[in-house]
């Protein structure tokens, strides 16, 4: 059996930007709230919850804001949303090896699958709705061994469920950032990860707090 490696979705392996400024712009609008779609999309990572009180939305709207967000998104950012550079190529090289692949997503899940459908990115399993250490509960219980994301919420959950965290500057956060909240290699893009993952054989190199595959210099 190959090792299970985890992905977050947005930012990692897709890139839904220009549907989520629009999707957030379009509910400012018919809400008559002040929702700044560029700088949700350029923010992604926290619940959607969470970003509504950033933007001041009142608790008590928050419930049908999200209801009303979810049921737009699909005609609104799934058909313009792309898969980043290597996306697909990082998916195959789990399988090749004889490992299973499982997105780990604070988005909601049906419209996760949407997208994974639509640009045909494969995985064995997806789960939704968590975030940052949340995501540790998945990953253990499908006994992830890696955790790929972009956003320093990913390098959490990756260390709380023991995985190895790997991180991309596709997202929101850069390699100085990702590499101090603890992740063992960063990325400029998922196209690196192939190579990165053909000499990795999930054992941890000493003196390094616990963390990181080891893999010839």
């Amino acid at each position: 059996m190959g090792i299970t490696v985890g992905f977050d979705l947005d930012m990692t392996l897709i890139d839904p930007r220009p549907g989520m400024v629009a999707v957030m712009n379009a509910l400012g609008a018919e809400s008559g709230l002040p929702l700044d779609g560029e700088f949700f999309a350029a923010n992604l990572g926290p619940p959607l919850d969470a970003s509504l009180r950033g933007f001041g939305a009142p608790e008590e709207r928050i419930p049908e804001l999200v209801t009303r967000f979810r049921a737009m998104y699909p005609e609104t950012v799934v058909p313009v949303t792309v898969a980043l550079p290597g996306a697909a190529e990082a998916l195959h090289a789990v399988r090749e090896a004889g490992g299973r692949t499982v997105v780990v997503t604070g988005k909601y899940a049906p419209n996760a699958k949407l997208h994974l459908d639509a640009l045909g990115l494969e995985v064995d399993v997806l789960v939704g709705e968590l975030w940052s250490t949340e995501k540790a509960a998945a990953l253990t219980e499908h006994g992830a061994g890696v955790y790929v994301g972009d956003h320093l919420g990913d390098v959490r959950g990756a260390l709380a469920a023991g995985a190895v965290p790997v991180g991309v500057t596709t997202g929101p956060c850069t390699r100085a950032e990702l590499l101090a909240e603890g992740a063992d290699v960063v990325f400029d893009s998922l196209t690196e990860f192939p190579a990165w993952f053909s000499s990795f054989d999930g054992l941890r190199e000493p003196g390094r707090s616990g963390r990181g595959p080891a893999r010839a210099e």
